[in-house]
């Protein structure tokens, strides 16, 4: 489980506020949480409630109002956009909704991307890249394009994408939205088995609370608040002695 002494992300008081014509909206109004090593957690909440503008700003795309966010050890609030590019590429992997494949690359070629802009050698690049697809349980599917593959593949493709840089975090922004109900329950578990297996962060937004479950906790948003956190880790073990 998490090591709690050490926390990965830590957010304190956090605001956002956007102004639309006269008018102030907060899209968060004050949000403080600590995420630990190795934690799978996830951010459920409707649509406005200010789940995605949360995930944005820990993944350093959009700038708080107010308020500190430290990812492992560094503040990211005051980081120029250089710094910010530089410190995901160091970090963070990201798994998307649409899974935004290069359809024209095969699968290895794909997981491999992100590598080539850390400067990896080619035959080293596509050596991890295939591990990764063992990993994810790809292994016939290495040579195959997008357009080859079902949602379910492609988006477990986007799942080693994530992992090849062996980022210390996984932001997952809806990653089942495209799924269907029985592959999204499968990705699910291989994202959870997977972050576990590597003692990898994994921080879920999903407006799905059947999906969310699957997270070791579960942060409640709404209006731009966090109204609860839920431990899921005792269920967990329940459930394992079933």
């Amino acid at each position: 489980m998490a090591d709690m002494k050490k926390p990965v992300i830590q957010v304190k008081d956090l605001y956002k506020i956007y102004r639309v014509g006269d008018t102030r909206v907060r899209a968060l109004n004050g949000v403080d949480f600590t995420i630990y090593k190795g934690e799978f957690c996830s951010i459920v909440g409707t649509s406005g409630s200010g789940k995605s503008t949360l995930l944005n700003m820990l993944a350093g795309l959009e700038k708080p109002t107010k308020g500190e966010i430290i990812i492992a050890g560094e503040h990211i609030e005051n980081k120029t956009e250089n710094q910010l590019v530089k410190f995901r590429r160091e970090h963070i992997g990201f798994i998307f909704q649409s899974f935004n494949l290069m359809p024209t690359m095969t699968a290895v070629e794909n997981v491999a991307l992100p590598l080539t802009f850390q400067g990896v050698g080619k035959a080293e690049r596509l050596r991890k890249a295939s591990a990764l697809l063992d990993l994810v349980k790809l292994e016939k599917y290495k040579n195959h394009r997008p357009t080859q593959m079902s949602g379910g593949q492609q988006q477990r493709v986007g799942v080693a994408r994530a992992l090849v840089v062996n980022p210390e975090i996984v932001f997952a922004d809806e990653p089942t939205g495209n799924l269907d109900s029985n592959t999204s329950r499968e990705v699910m578990e291989l994202m959870r088995q997977v972050v576990r297996e590597k003692q990898q962060t994994l921080v879920m937004v999903t407006h799905d609370n059947h999906l969310a479950g699957f997270a070791d906790r579960i942060f409640h948003i709404i209006d731009g608040k966090i109204v609860q956190i839920e431990d899921n880790t005792q269920k967990d073990k329940v459930d394992e002695n079933e």
